[in-house]
């Protein structure tokens, strides 16, 4: 985590860390983003998040990299949204908005509800029926958002608040939402500040494709600016049955556990190629039974618990080592390439799943011997 105090040109208070709290990625990195004097800061501190070292997990499943867990899950509503979502709602409310919308497959609904909650606006969300993760409907619900779950799935949901908003007053949340890659970002900036340099590699999970449009332009950014003298190459991960980046084609009804990245049509697709493309990357994609199968490796031996759609670069990881694919990279460098995966959500958004892969409590009498034996001892 980051712990040192920095000062920019922008804003109130002027770093990011006084009295010993952090306050947000707006305080912290305001010269690198489009706010100005009179931006309100709608905050609740996100940012400043975990990277952590996982060198049992690489051995188990790549053991030619040096792996790190980047843990947005540790925001403050759980998942990377937070990043985005400040900036999004501190510029509506800039902008005098009262209503704000989104479409979601659970996250951004959390977060969009959680910043509207600061800034006074009134929040709506509209998500797929039947489709999302029970942790986060509870979210948006708790935090006061009208929550409408549509007859259909997010590409549908997304449709319909892209249409309100152009013809309503209404401040669209999604990543659409150019602030929202603007606050995304930071997690690049994070990542070099921590390391002191880029990784070799990112890996990251792809749905609507925004944040990994979003760590590619941040890594560029801080590039141009001389704070990292190299670019990571990008390596997105899709789930088989909600691929339309690695099909080549959308598709209009995407299946998959992991609901995050349940997206047949997503929205920064182009923006996503472009990445892979300028980075020499790529994007691939990995089966539900692959995704769960990492998503439990990295928990039992990272103790950072993911939500499933972070287990999809993992499970990426493990097929490209397999393969050979991190070698060269190897060979060039004389040491093993760094590589900085991001865990996106916590695997509390979603805890039938959790259960599922985790099995459920042995039970056993309340006697000692009882436990002794259940232990195996």
């Amino acid at each position: 985590m980051i712990t040192e105090t920095t000062t920019n040109s922008i804003g109130n208070p002027k770093s990011a860390i006084r009295n010993g709290m952090w306050h947000g990625i707006i305080a912290h990195y305001g010269q690198y983003l489009p706010v100005t004097e009179a931006t309100p800061r709608i905050t609740l501190h996100e940012g400043n998040t975990p990277l952590i070292h996982a060198p049992r997990l690489a051995a188990e499943i790549a053991p030619d990299i040096e792996l790190y867990l980047k843990f947005d899950g540790a925001n403050p509503t759980g998942s990377f949204k937070d990043r985005g979502m400040t900036m999004a709602v501190s510029k509506a409310a800039e902008d005098g908005a009262k209503v704000a919308i989104c479409a979601s497959t659970g996250n951004t609904s959390a977060s969009a509800a959680a910043y509207c909650a600061v800034a006074g606006i009134r929040c709506v969300v509209l998500l797929p029926r039947n489709a999302i993760a029970l942790g986060k409907l509870a979210q948006a619900l708790v935090q006061g958002a009208t929550v409408l779950a549509v007859e259909g799935n997010f590409d549908d949901a997304l449709r319909i608040v892209v249409q309100l908003s152009q013809t309503h007053p209404i401040a669209l949340l999604n990543s659409l939402n150019p602030y929202r890659l603007e606050g995304q970002k930071t997690g690049a900036f994070e990542v070099c500040d921590f390391l002191g340099h880029a990784p070799d590699f990112h890996a990251i999970p792809v749905g609507n494709a925004g944040n990994i449009t979003a760590y590619w332009k941040g890594y560029k950014e801080y590039h141009a600016e001389g704070r990292i003298e190299a670019l990571p190459k990008m390596i997105g991960f899709q789930a088989a049955g909600a691929a339309p980046l690695v099909m080549g084609h959308g598709i209009d009804k995407p299946e998959t556990v992991a609901t995050a990245i349940r997206i047949g049509h997503p929205a920064r697709g182009e923006e996503a190629l472009q990445a892979r493309d300028e980075s020499g990357g790529l994007i691939g994609m990995v089966s539900d039974a692959e995704i769960l199968k990492a998503q439990k490796q990295a928990a039992a031996l990272t103790g950072v618990f993911g939500e499933p759609a972070c287990a999809a670069p993992l499970a990426g990881l493990a097929k490209l080592s397999q393969e050979g694919y991190f070698r060269e990279a190897r060979e060039q460098l004389g040491r093993k390439p760094v590589l900085v995966s991001v865990v996106t959500g916590h695997g509390l958004k979603d805890p039938n799943t959790a259960i599922q892969i985790g099995g459920e409590p042995i039970v056993v009498p309340a006697e000692a011997e009882a436990v002794l034996q259940a232990m195996g001892l």
